[in-house]
């Protein structure tokens, strides 16, 4: 969400801003909206000033014995009365055309983000790891899966349809083993608080992170208008809508292993068979809230490294990528992609995305914070990212662990939460 008085000051940039998102110009349109609200607003003023001077001159006038002045002085206010109570509502009209108007816009991306329509313009920032070689053809995640009768599409399709998998024995251990391996390595060491919190969230917090207006479509919402979050960022960042927050409780990172549901209805086609692109899956969620600009774009290399430790752990190959403005997520002003490498695709594929939002979060939620000196209340900054897409990570060990038996080998680090076992076979499918 966009402050109307910064774009007062700054309609080039804000416009150019725009221009790198690919949209046209705005900020005659929202200016024009704002002028009209404002001297519609000093009318009100004027006429609540005169209501009030108004009322009182007809005590005066009947003191003086002026009935026929104090009349019309009752007039006048009846008058005042009315177009007030009318100017409040359009006032109200007004106000919320403009936010709405602004609510659709999506943040202005930093200068060093590359410009471009779509994922062809990102670029890569760094590769990490060496791609495993195998003395046989690597199959895809779900062959293994199903061959290994772990993984199990055609029955969730009977119980809930497509984009869903039932996962049994080992691998639905390895993804809980996944989920808490990533949690202790962030809490531990990387000084990220764990907090449980709520699936279900209010318009509110789906609108404070982004989500609505705009994306309704993509999410579930529940008949009495509860929201199913598609992220953990709707809760942990909502947790400090409308707070002010002590400059000491700042930088504030918290994380969450949480369900996800999308609708995906804008991938309609992709992804079709097995775990990559599904209605429901598990993500381990980074949260970070910071005083402003500077220590955001500090915090964004930190929370981008603390998601690359766990592929560094779990011995992956990986790159981090920097997106384009086309292919950034709406309320981003600038991303870091992180993708592993996926032998089965031959390809790398995203696992993380790990974005730094400025205030433009803070300022849908009211979310504040105040100086140890002075009194003067400034937005927070606020960041999100995976740590990471548990479902991802866990296609990613069936790829590049996997043996010419169809087995799959596992990372030393996750082994302690796996109760000891070596190896994923089918005779360690009730493991």
């Amino acid at each position: 969400m966009y402050d109307v008085k910064w774009i007062r000051d700054n309609p080039d940039a804000f416009d150019k801003g725009l221009k790198k998102r690919g949209l046209e110009p705005m900020a005659e349109k929202v200016l024009a909206l704002d002028e009209k609200r404002r001297k519609h607003v000093a009318k009100l003023q004027e006429a609540q000033a005169r209501r009030n001077a108004a009322a009182k001159e007809i005590g005066r006038a009947k003191a003086a014995g002026d009935e026929a002045k104090a009349q019309a002085l009752i007039a006048e206010v009846a008058d005042l009365k009315k177009f007030v109570q009318e100017g409040e509502e359009t006032e109200r009209r007004l106000t919320a055309e403009l936010n709405d108007l602004l609510a659709g816009l999506p943040n202005r991306p930093m200068d060093d983000v590359p410009v471009g329509p779509d994922e062809s313009a990102n670029e890569v920032v760094r590769e990490v790891g060496t791609p495993p070689q195998f003395d046989f053809a690597p199959k895809e995640h779900f062959e293994l899966g199903e061959a290994l009768g772990l993984m199990d599409f055609e029955t969730a399709a009977r119980i809930s349809g497509a984009r869903f998998v039932v996962l049994k024995g080992a691998l639905a251990r390895l993804e809980r083993a996944l989920a808490a391996f990533m949690l202790d390595l962030q809490t531990a060491e990387h000084g990220y608080r764990e907090i449980l919190p709520p699936a279900l969230v209010r318009d509110e917090a789906m609108f404070g992170t982004g989500q609505l207006p705009k994306f309704a479509e993509d999410q579930y919402r529940t008949e009495n208008g509860m929201w199913l979050i598609p992220t953990a960022e709707v809760p942990l960042t909502n947790l400090v809508r409308e707070e002010i927050v002590p400059e000491d409780a700042l930088p504030m990172r918290v994380t969450a292993w949480t369900p996800c549901f999308r609708m995906e209805a804008g991938a309609a086609g992709k992804d079709t068979r097995g775990m990559i692109r599904q209605h429901q899956f598990s993500k381990v969620e980074l949260v970070s809230v910071v005083r402003d600009e500077a220590e955001g774009l500090a915090e964004l290399e930190r929370m981008t490294s603390c998601a690359e430790e766990v592929l560094k752990r779990l011995g992956l190959a990986y790159r981090v990528v920097v997106l384009s403005t086309g292919d950034m997520g709406f309320g981003a002003r600038k991303t870091y992609d992180i993708e592993v490498w996926l032998p089965g695709q031959n390809t790398y594929r995203e696992i993380s995305s790990c974005s730094y939002c400025g205030d433009f979060q803070a300022r849908r939620m009211n979310a504040r914070w105040r100086p140890r000196e002075g009194k003067e209340l400034r937005f927070v900054h606020t960041l999100n990212g995976s740590g990471l897409a548990v479902g991802r990570t866990l296609i990613a060990i069936l790829e590049n662990y996997q043996q010419a038996d169809g087995s799959i080998a596992l990372p030393e680090a996750l082994k302690p939460y796996m109760a000891g076992l070596e190896r994923i076979a089918a005779s360690s499918s009730d493991a």
